[in-house]
């Protein structure tokens, strides 16, 4: 049976059971970290990959088993693992997920030496620096699966100099959360919005009008809008003090900064939120397990659009299952490992799942587009096609410090706007020398 056969029988199939749980956290929340050694995850046997099995219809397929490193949360790590039960049993294949504590290290030091799984689960931005290093491996000649079925945002998130190294199944950007105590309707406009924010801000009294954490990452939807950007992968080439990003920065100064308690981490602005002192946040579908934690009623939309035609194109990340150079081994490892990402990409039903009980936003068209989504990530979605992955160049990971200084500095009043990012593109410069 070819694997397209495979993927369309699948998808009928009861993937994954009822699951408890809330909308996921961070995959860094990981504690326990398996010991060396072929039984715990560092490295795959090949025990079973020469013999072959009948599939229903009499055709010979290879038998492969392949092993899948994760760094999920508990209840995210359980449905992955009753995903891989299902496939298994379905296919014959067998597909091994193990959780790994700290796994860019375990990636890093394993796949070199030759050792580690042949496939593992981690947000786009690594794709660049890890195809480059030599960790990962082209299967563009060997997907049964077109990436046209994706999102244009994932097909580009998967792929690296013409090399499709991996296939995508959510992604994540932030959003407008709004308290529906204090708030109607979401404003469509930052002028609608601002408006809002002005009538609920009392900072003597502990309240504000918005919850947003600045930092490079939660920013850049204002710098994209105006036709900005951080930085150029194709070119190689640095815009933080180019003039339609120094308007995106002037617009969050403007627009947001005023309506924000002064301390602009994280913790300090969820706070806000979570306990009813503001009526909207921007932040991710992370954020709102805490949110339902605390009991507020929210509802989510895209970011409001700033004046004119401009829209709001907030950086986006990718979650994907990359194939490592280990699934060269041999043919049935490979067969075993594509089949599993095709399927798991493409599954309406494991997408679903994934997006009810985690807020995972699908990137398969067919899902992302039907409009039966859960209403939270609905919103998020919207954001979603509008944004722009997050670039995956290993010079993209000197970027984001250098920025959020000036940025501060700015806001501290410590610095004029375009002298501070000015410097903050040198340092970037003397560190990529």
């Amino acid at each position: 049976m070819k694997r397209r056969e495979i993927l369309k029988r699948l998808a009928g199939t009861t993937a994954v059971g009822a699951l408890a749980g809330c909308v996921g956290v961070s995959e860094t929340d990981s504690t326990s970290t398996p010991e060396e050694g072929g039984s715990d995850g560092s490295d795959e046997s090949d025990g079973s990959e020469e013999t072959t099995t009948q599939q229903e219809t009499g055709a010979s397929v290879p038998a492969g088993t392949f092993k899948l490193w994760h760094q999920r949360a508990e209840a995210e790590k359980k449905a992955l693992e009753q995903n891989a039960e299902a496939f298994s049993s379905e296919t014959k294949h067998t597909a091994d997920p193990a959780e790994i504590a700290d796994l860019r290290k375990k990636t890093t030091s394993a796949i070199p030496a030759g050792q580690g799984a042949s496939m593992f689960d981690w947000a786009h931005d690594w794709t660049g620096e890890y195809y480059q290093n030599g960790f990962l491996s082209d299967q563009s000649e060997n997907l049964d699966v077109d990436l046209s079925v994706y999102t244009e945002p994932a097909q580009k998130a998967v792929q690296f100099d013409g090399a499709t190294l991996a296939l995508p199944y959510a992604a994540e950007t932030v959003g407008l959360i709004y308290n529906k105590d204090l708030v109607d309707e979401p404003p469509e406009t930052v002028a609608e919005m601002k408006a809002i924010m002005e009538e609920h801000h009392d900072p003597d009294n502990g309240k504000y009008g918005l919850s947003y954490p600045l930092n490079a990452y939660f920013m850049s939807a204002w710098p994209h809008a105006f036709g900005g950007y951080y930085f150029d992968e194709s070119n190689v080439e640095l815009g933080l003090s180019n003039e339609a990003t120094l308007e995106g920065f002037q617009f969050v100064l403007d627009n947001f900064v005023p309506f924000q308690p002064k301390d602009t981490g994280y913790g300090p602005q969820a706070s806000v939120f979570l306990e009813g002192n503001a009526p909207f946040a921007i932040n991710g579908p992370w954020f709102l397990g805490d949110v339902k934690s605390n009991e507020i009623d929210a509802g989510i939309a895209r970011l409001p659009s700033p004046e004119g035609d401009a829209e709001p194109k907030p950086y986006t990340t990718v979650k994907q299952l990359y194939f490592t150079t280990r699934v060269d081994d041999d043919e049935a490892k490979a067969a075993a490992t594509r089949a599993f990402a095709e399927w798991y990409t493409t599954s309406t039903e494991v997408l679903s799942n994934n997006a009810e009980e985690f807020g995972y936003i699908p990137v398969y068209k067919e899902l992302a587009n039907s409009g039966d989504l859960p209403a939270a990530v609905e919103g998020f979605s919207k954001s979603v096609k509008l944004g722009t992955p997050i670039p995956s160049h290993p010079k993209m990971g000197d970027v984001w410090g250098p920025l959020e200084d000036a940025f501060n500095s700015v806001k501290n009043g410590d610095a004029e706007l375009k002298a501070a990012f000015e410097k903050a593109e040198q340092n970037i410069r003397s560190n990529w020398e």
